[in-house]
């Protein structure tokens, strides 16, 4: 999902088929599923992508480039988004665009608190929402002429995607079942599923958060995520 070219420098200006050319974003992001649907977004935009999947690499690879735009999840599995944010709004120089994302409620709240310049909801789906939330928010010599012209098409991701998220997560539940693992658990299947429409596994992690939140036994709502996680895993289900 890196982008080979992405430290090459390029004069080319934005256009209203290609308004995001030019920019480099860089995605915050656990899930592969929902990275490749940035991946083509900034594809059919114009602009370069390099992806991180967590807190750390993320902060590593902000110490050898800065991006133009980055957008970060809020539930990552080595922590809060937002502290990222809230870093990368502090920051001298700053990257022009910081956005939030998440499927989660609340998450928008906690992403502008934290100094976000904006919020993109999970699942994507919307090209022209996903170039028009950027292009808002960069500075103005930045922007193409004509907003009116940015097209819409609706982004499909690439089925194995989901099947890499699934086998993380199964890699996951593979490890100790503390409090933490089972939020974290929780939360990313909650969102992926949603995602690609997996109704039942978004179902299952849902009521397993609820619980969570509530203190009420979690062990076999737990054992029935692992189990739908592996028949995903060993069925290749069509999602």
């Amino acid at each position: 999902m890196d982008d080979s070219g992405l430290l090459a420098t390029t004069t080319a200006a934005p256009t209203a088929t290609r308004p995001l050319l030019g920019q480099t974003i860089l995605v915050v992001e656990d899930s592969r599923y929902a990275c490749d649907a940035i991946r083509l977004m900034c594809l059919h935009s114009g602009a370069r992508i390099r992806r991180a999947d967590c807190l750390k690499s993320a902060r590593r690879h902000l110490q050898i480039y800065r991006p133009s735009v980055i957008l970060v999840d809020m539930g990552l599995p080595d922590g809060s988004g937002a502290d990222l944010i809230a870093e990368l709004a502090e920051a001298t120089p700053r990257i022009s665009v910081i956005m939030g994302l998440s499927g989660d409620d609340g998450s928008e709240d906690m992403a502008l608190a934290a100094g976000a310049d904006g919020f993109l909801s999970k699942p994507l789906k919307s090209m022209s929402h996903f170039q028009k939330s950027i292009l808002e928010r960069l500075p103005e010599d930045r922007r193409p002429s004509g907003l009116h012209a940015v097209r819409d098409e609706i982004i499909r991701p690439d089925p194995l995607a989901y099947q890499d998220d699934m086998a993380h997560i199964a890699d996951v539940l593979a490890g100790p079942n503390d409090h933490r693992t089972l939020d974290y658990a929780a939360q990313f299947l909650h969102g992926v599923a949603r995602e690609a429409n997996d109704r039942p596994l978004a179902e299952a992690a849902r009521k397993l958060a609820l619980s969570r939140a509530n203190g009420t036994p979690i062990m076999a709502q737990a054992a029935q995520i692992a189990g739908m996680v592996q028949n995903r895993l060993e069925q290749r289900e069509a999602i």
